[in-house]
């Protein structure tokens, strides 16, 4: 079973936030593949199903970002998943605008969400999918920019970000995290599905 956690706070006044947009890439996954995020347990919203034959359970912690590693080991405990089966999709600051990074392990690069996880699960060896929100313009903003929500000119390349990210999470639960860091870690935006939303 793959495990796949989208980071974000609960509340509607977050929904849009830069912080949440792992939650909208889970369920822009849950709508690709048939997958109703409406089940509450694990102090989560969860879905489970099949994509290409692989058992995938969709999670969105609603213990608000910096407690995310209570909702990630509870299900990962109760389904006996191992950590190379873990995906979670989280903001970065240090990644640009529009640009998907995907990696195994690593820091927490200052996001309370994935220091959570290391957390309670002990390790750092889980996949992350990380999407690009830019760097605010002061050190000390750091809070108030994860919190905000994206600006008109920026809500096409997020948009297409949502997109690629869903991708990419398909192709590691597909054909594996190396075939996906391939496609996606030299790409600094997936073109073809920002024109595809601005021809719209």
């Amino acid at each position: 079973m793959m495990l796949v956690v989208g980071l974000g706070n609960p509340g509607k006044q977050y929904t849009l936030t830069k912080h949440n947009v792992g939650f909208l890439v889970v369920d822009e996954l849950g709508k690709r593949v048939g997958i109703d995020i409406k089940k509450n347990k694990f102090q989560s919203f969860y879905g489970e199903g099949f994509v290409e034959g692989n058992k995938v359970l969709l999670l969105k912690p609603q213990t608000y970002m910096n407690r995310s590693g209570e909702a990630v080991s509870s299900a990962s405990d109760f389904y006996k998943i191992p950590l190379e089966n873990v995906i979670v999709i989280h903001d970065e600051m240090d990644v640009s605008l529009g640009r998907i990074m995907i990696k195994p392990g690593g820091g927490s690069a200052g996001n309370n969400g994935i220091k959570s996880i290391i957390s309670y699960l002990g390790s750092k060896d889980f996949i992350r999918v990380r999407i690009g929100i830019g760097k605010p313009q002061t050190k000390s903003d750091g809070a108030n920019h994860v919190l905000s929500s994206f600006s008109k000119s920026e809500s096409s390349m997020v948009e297409a970000s949502i997109v690629t990210a869903a991708d990419a999470v398909l192709e590691i639960i597909q054909n594996g995290l190396q075939s996906a860091m391939n496609k996606y870690n030299s790409k600094s935006t997936n073109q073809e599905n920002l024109d595809q939303i601005n021809s719209h």
